[in-house]
């Protein structure tokens, strides 16, 4: 399966993701790239199976100007959209639930960011459900991200528990046309991100989004 990492912004630097997801390499034809605005084509995302967004609409790491710009960027959220009714597979990961209330890309993964608390404790709890098969409830520092939910098709595998940011939304997933998404809050550092359980929950993502799994 092929599967396209976006990464790298002010933030959310490409290195913590690279890394993070690294064990995932030896499972899946994993293609890691930066500067998305000026790489990204419509064809080119065709040949992917799974797009896994882990930035906001940022550049990359080194320029804060917007990724998404009328008539320059190639691949708009209306394209990723229609990426995925087409049949293509979608992960919103960590950065890739940042945008705000109104904007376009929270059309599709269905959800605005609110805010977080400061890095913290952060507690992940998955419901029995063959998308959570072979990950356990943990605890691990991580900015503990508060979303709200818009898409009334959202159906939660996971949600987060910290002491300063109460209880959280972590994990849904949603169809769209012949395509699925997957959101996944956790993942600002390389400890949530390395988690066994998170790797797990991530393995799984893949495989459903790429369509060669159900949730039943």
């Amino acid at each position: 399966m092929r599967v396209l990492v976006i990464s790298d912004d002010t933030w959310h630097p490409a290195e913590v993701i690279e890394m993070g997801l690294a064990p995932l390499n030896g499972k899946f034809d994993m293609t890691y790239i930066r500067t998305a605005k000026d790489i990204l084509t419509p064809e080119y995302l065709r040949g992917f199976d799974v797009a896994v967004v882990c930035k906001g609409d940022c550049i990359n790491g080194g320029n804060h100007e917007p990724w998404f710009e009328e008539g320059v960027t190639e691949v708009m959220p209306q394209d990723f959209k229609r990426y995925v009714e087409g049949g293509g597979g979608f992960i919103a990961l960590h950065a890739g639930n940042c945008f705000r209330e109104g904007d376009s890309m929270t059309e599709l993964t269905g959800n605005y960011f609110i805010g977080h608390p400061p890095r913290c404790q952060v507690s992940l709890r998955f419901e029995r459900t063959p998308l959570t098969e072979g990950a356990e409830d943990f605890t691990e520092r991580d900015e503990h991200y508060q979303i709200a939910v818009a898409a009334g098709d959202a159906a939660p595998f996971a949600y987060s528990v910290s002491e300063t940011g109460g209880r959280q939304a972590a994990g849904y997933t949603r169809v769209l046309g012949r395509g699925r998404v997957g959101v996944y809050t956790p993942g600002h550092t390389l400890a949530m991100l390395s988690h066994p359980s998170t790797q797990k929950i991530l393995e799984n993502l893949i495989v459903w989004a790429g369509g060669k799994g159900e949730i039943k």
